[in-house]
């Protein structure tokens, strides 16, 4: 017995020990010294286990992995009191936002120091290491008061493709010529994620599944000081806070001014080195999807450093005044700034948490309620979204209210109905709310780093109303759609309607199944149920080839949320019939895009992301260089991101496959390669007015960036008028609201069809627009078809996939895809 206590007590002891012996830096543990290469992901996350194992002040939580599976870490830091308490410290600050009921009793200041959203910027993910090395050896009195939470690497997909890159295209030791190859980072680079997303314009929209599972960890500790840690061109100075206008008007001024106090701080660490850096530049607190924006409208100091780098600087390359800018400088600048972040807090913390506490009292805001009203799986995707961000949301009773109507731009009384989504701000999360769902955010500025118009209504493809009254909670709870199964055994068909892309997704299932299935190009009624035009029909006669018919259908359905609807009969009480020449049979489609070099990495990433994740269906990436090696007859649809240009050569390929039957589908910028072409009908539309070039010419010089904002759309709604009798409109109504993104405009199609365009005198909806620019959309193509020997081409002037956040574009798109 006395040798197995003893035992215990040297178990005991040893870990005791190795807990508190002396940690190792970063340069100690990976055997070279930091900055004199990049760190592959994994040995980052070896660093950060290793300082958890050896220290009492870490403790490392794993929240989710990537698509590649690397694994997603957030590290705690802290003094050993608070990392055993940190729990308690979690709940107090969620009592502080109203989140959780009861009164604090802890008084600690929560610092997330976010690394490496972007894969290239990489010396960020270098410099976590060594801000915990630091934060853990040499500033513990700071973590007395104050916990630090650091993500090491938000994008290691991204960081690894360009640190692999790096690492294998380098010279030894290196070659600070900018004109090098590894200075030449290729397509599509390691800034986005696996899907070539910007991770960094996604926190609002949880598309990605990186956003989407630290999201759940941050609103579950919703911090006090957020920073997003970035990298910018080589010839740049430091960029730290405070921010540049705009600002939205719900940050408060405590958050605007403890910016400037934060600043502050840096810039006497920089002084004192004698770095360059700026504020009040370029980087702006508006759109609400950024690593800043998205925790400053949850109560947080959310701020964006940027130092010079980006995926150009390698490790080391001159830079317009001669000097090398090396990762070792970069590592040194991100961790300085780190470091006095939370210097700051832990100087600051009473008063830090008081404001923040501040911050979640909704009780004044004018508006009170925000209703949406439309298709149930609409509303539902709004649900799911907002559950992302933990933002409450119910349904009413039935009741009559005075509200304002976003469509007509006018109050007036409005009935609820308890199908209606109610979205209160009178909640924790209140001004996300007004963030999300207003109309028109004021914009101090044209002049904005991203899109300036984002309403959650219109992106969705829904009513949307705002209220000065407060609408109460009715008991209808569930949310989500009740799917019923059909009982009747007779079925000669089933149906479902054609709304929304779980539609579509739907279809594709039983596409790739091997199901016959048809839609209608006209509205019908059978068995006393209507149908709209684009219904999908699929008749058990035509799958006689397919075992367990009724079966795979209803479990194709639960799996894609479909509510179907059976016949036992062909017979329609109005409408075409099921034999009818108007019951087209949907075809399997192989379906091409084009990627690689010279087309936008983002768009195409979009298309990817939108087949693989949503619609499920086989997408084939052709590079866009090897047009001429492609055998053209074994697909039926090519699709042409956002920022493909076509040269004569492969414009004829496309011309003879569009000829031979194929459909091309030209997402924005892509439209140049057929606009004022010998062949095609697509023309440029330009402003015509007459221009008084000396006018122009005497613009001050302090004026001209103001000057070059009016000929400009930064992401702007417009209503475009739809004809939805066309199959590459069906399922929608007559009027639909885009996401213009540019100024780029063509003129009606007068050979072809002219599906979807702005009419004459359009103004915005939501958003800015300059005055020339305006009247460039005006009477403009949005959506046209241009027929071509048995194909077509269809243009799309505005990105219905944009950053997959625009919900109601997505079906236009599949539209597209499978009913043209």
């Amino acid at each position: 017995m006395k040798k197995t206590i003893s035992l215990l007590v040297a178990i005991i002891a040893f870990s005791f020990s190795i807990k508190s012996q002396t940690i190792q830096s970063p340069s100690e543990f990976l055997g070279y010294e930091l900055g004199t290469r990049f760190t592959r992901n994994h040995q980052v996350v070896a660093y950060f286990k290793y300082v958890s194992e050896h220290s009492k002040t870490t403790e490392l939580k794993k929240y989710g992995e990537t698509n590649e599976h690397r694994p997603l870490y957030i590290s705690f830091i802290s003094s050993e009191e608070n990392i055993e308490n940190l729990e308690q410290i979690r709940k107090d600050n969620l009592k502080r936002t109203g989140i959780l009921n009861g009164e604090a009793t802890s008084e600690v200041g929560i610092v997330w120091l976010s690394y490496n959203v972007h894969g290239n910027e990489a010396s960020s993910s270098e410099a976590s290491m060594l801000t915990l090395y630091k934060l853990i050896t040499e500033k513990q009195n700071w973590l007395k008061n104050t916990l630090v939470i650091i993500d090491p690497s938000v994008n290691p997909d991204g960081r690894d493709r360009y640190v692999n890159w790096y690492n294998q295209t380098k010279s030894a030791p290196f070659n600070t010529n900018p004109d090098v190859i590894e200075h030449q980072e290729p397509w599509p680079g390691g800034r986005p994620n696996h899907y070539l997303f910007d991770l960094n314009r996604d926190w609002a929209w949880a598309t990605q599944i990186e956003t989407q599972q630290r999201l759940k960890v941050y609103n579950a500790w919703m911090p006090h000081i957020h920073v997003d840690f970035h990298e910018q061109f080589i010839n740049n100075p430091y960029y730290f806070a405070p921010g540049a206008e705009p600002f939205h008007e719900i940050i408060t001024d405590w958050q605007r001014n403890f910016q400037i106090e934060i600043g502050k701080n840096h810039a006497k660490y920089f002084d004192k080195k004698g770095w360059r850096y700026f504020t009040k530049e370029s980087f702006d607190l508006f759109y609400p999807s950024y690593g800043d924006t998205y925790p400053t409208y949850m109560g947080a100091i959310g701020m964006t450093y940027e130092q010079a780098g980006h995926g150009m600087a390698g490790l080391g390359i001159v830079t317009e005044n001669n000097t090398v800018l090396t990762l070792k400088d970069r590592i040194a600048h991100h961790t300085t700034t780190g470091l006095s972040t939370v210097e700051v807090a832990s100087k600051n913390t009473s008063k830090m948490i008081t404001e923040f506490g501040k911050f979640f009292d909704n009780t004044n805001q004018k508006t009170k309620s925000y209703i949406l009203k439309g298709n149930s799986k609409k509303i539902n995707a709004v649900v799911q979204l907002l559950n992302k961000h933990e933002i409450i949301s119910y349904f009413s009773s039935e009741k009559t209210i005075n509200a304002f109507n976003y469509e007509t731009g006018k109050s007036s009384k409005l009935h609820i109905s308890n199908n209606d989504l109610i979205v209160p701000t009178n909640q924790p999360k209140g001004k996300m709310v007004k963030v999300l769902f207003e109309l028109e955010a004021e914009l101090s500025t044209p002049i904005t780093y991203d899109i300036t118009a984002w309403n959650i209504p219109f992106a969705y493809g829904l009513q949307g109303f705002s209220s000065e009254v407060s609408l109460q909670k009715s008991e209808k709870t569930n949310q989500n759609i009740t799917l019923t199964t059909p009982s009747n055994q007779n079925i000669y068909a089933y149906i479902s309607n054609w709304n929304t892309v779980k539609d579509a997704a739907f279809l594709g299932d039983l596409l790739e199944k091997g199901f016959n299935v048809r839609f209608s190009q006209k509205g019908f009624t059978v068995e006393g149920k209507a149908f709209n035009k684009g219904a999908l029909v699929i008749m058990k006669g035509e799958n006689k080839h397919l075992q367990n018919f009724n079966e795979t259908v209803l479990k194709i359905a639960a799996a894609n949320s479909q509510n179907l609807q059976t016949t036992e009969t062909g017979f329609s009480d109005a409408g075409p019939d099921f034999g009818s020449d108007y019951m087209k049979l949907i075809k399997p489609k192989k379906v091409a895009v084009l990627g690689g070099k010279g087309t936008s990495s983002l768009s195409f990433g979009e298309i990817w992301h939108f087949f693989e994740t949503q619609l499920k269906y086989p997408l084939n990436v052709i590079n866009a260089n090897d047009l001429n090696q492609v055998t053209f007859s074994k697909y039926q649809v090519l699709i042409l991101p956002d920022g493909y240009r076509s040269n004569k050569e492969s414009l004829k390929l496309l011309s003879k496959f569009t000829i031979d039957g194929g459909t091309v589908i030209a997402i924005g910028s892509a439209l140049k390669s057929f606009a004022d072409k010998e062949g095609f009908v697509l023309k440029s539309k330009k402003d015509n007015t007459d221009k008084d070039s000396i006018t122009e010419n005497l613009t001050p010089y302090n004026q001209l960036e103001a000057s070059y904002f009016e000929g400009e759309i930064t992401g702007t709604i417009f209503k475009s008028t739809i004809d939805n009798t066309h199959p590459l409109a069906f399922g929608y109504k007559q009027n639909y609201y885009s996401l213009k993104l540019n100024s780029n405009a063509y003129k009606l199609l007068e050979k072809g069809v002219n599906v979807g365009f702005f009419p004459k005198e359009t103004t915005p909806i939501s958003g800015y627009a300059g005055e020339k620019a305006l009247k460039n959309v005006s009477n403009s193509l949005l959506f046209g078809i241009e027929n071509k020997g048995r194909g077509k081409l269809i243009y799309m002037t505005d990105n219905p996939l944009f950053r997959s956040f625009w919900e109601n574009g997505k079906l236009f798109f599949t539209n597209a895809v499978f009913l043209n």
